[in-house]
C-alpha cells in the first residue's frame, strides 16, 4: 500500500484523519457525491475544509489492477498541472492499496479551496457575475491559458467542463482552481487532435448558453493567443461547433 500524507502535525486532527488509507475509509462527513465508483466527503477539521474522493475499485476497465487506478491518475495529473504551474486545488494526502489487490481501493484529499463555486454552479444559478464584461474576461484568459498549457504538453483533460472549474477570489480579481481530472492523459498525431477539439467544445457548451458570441470568440483568441483569427483557425472553431452534433 502507497499512501501520501502532507499534513503538517500543527493541525493534529487532519494529520490523524489524514494517516493513512485505512483511516481516510473511516471518516464520516457531508456527502458531495456518490456512485458505484466512488464517493465525494467533504469533513472540516483543525477549522479547515477538506474534500475526501474514495474511489472504491480502479475503474471501469478490464484490466483491473493491470492498469493505473483512476485515483492515481486523479491526483498525478493534479500534480502534473501544478509543475506546468497551472493553479489546482492543493493534494494534502492520496493513495491507494497495493498493485495486485483486488478490487484496489484509493483515495484523494484536498483542501477546500474558501469561497469558490464552481462554474457549472454560477451559470446554473444566473450569477451576475456572468453579466460582468470584466469578471467574464479574466476568467476566460485564465481558462483558455489553461487549456493552451495543458495542449502545448500533447495531454487533453477529457472532462474539461465548467463543473470542473472552481472560482474564487473578489470580482475585481478572481481566480480559477482546477479539480477532477482522473481521464486525463497523453495523446499524439489524430487521437490528440481529437481529444484537443472534445475539450474546447465541452468548455462551449455551457459558453453557448450563457455567454454572448463575441466572448465565445475572444474566448478561442485567447487559447490560441491571438488578436485575429486566420482561416485555419475558423476551420478549428467549426470542428468544436459541431463536435456534439448527433451525440447527444
Amino acid at each position: 500500500m502507497s499512501w501520501f500524507n502532507d499534513v503538517n502535525q500543527s493541525l493534529p486532527e487532519a494529520h490523524q484523519a489524514f494517516a493513512s488509507l485505512d483511516a481516510v475509509w473511516q471518516l464520516q462527513g457531508k456527502v458531495i457525491t456518490t456512485s458505484s465508483l466512488c464517493e465525494v466527503l467533504r469533513v472540516e477539521l483543525d477549522g479547515k475544509g477538506y474534500y475526501v474522493k474514495r474511489y472504491r475499485k480502479a475503474g471501469e476497465n478490464a484490466l483491473g489492477a493491470m492498469v493505473k487506478s483512476k485515483a492515481r491518475r486523479e491526483w498525478e495529473n493534479l500534480m502534473r498541472f501544478k509543475q506546468w504551474g497551472l493553479p489546482v486545488a492543493e493534494v494534502v494526502a492520496c493513495g491507494e492499496e497495493s498493485l495486485w489487490s483486488w478490487p484496489r481501493r484509493g483515495a484523494l484529499v484536498t483542501a477546500e479551496i474558501e469561497n469558490s463555486k464552481d462554474l457549472a454552479w454560477l451559470a446554473d444559478h444566473d450569477s451576475p457575475l456572468l453579466q460582468q464584461p470584466n469578471w467574464v474576461d479574466s476568467v476566460s484568459r485564465q481558462v483558455a491559458q489553461a487549456s493552451a498549457v495543458m495542449h502545448q504538453h500533447s495531454f487533453a483533460h477529457n472532462d474539461w467542463k465548467w463543473r470542473n472549474i472552481l472560482v474564487a477570489g473578489s470580482e475585481q480579481n478572481p481566480q480559477i482552481y482546477m479539480i477532477d481530472c482522473p481521464a486525463g492523459t497523453f495523446w499524439w498525431g489524430p487521437f490528440f487532435e481529437y481529444r484537443r477539439i472534445k475539450d474546447i467544445a465541452c468548455l462551449d457548451k455551457i459558453a453557448q448558453r450563457v455567454l454572448n458570441k463575441k466572448q465565445r470568440i475572444r474566448f478561442y483568441q485567447q487559447y490560441q493567443n491571438v488578436s485575429k483569427l486566420s482561416p485555419k483557425h475558423w476551420q478549428d472553431i467549426a470542428k468544436i461547433l459541431r463536435f456534439f452534433k448527433g451525440r447527444e
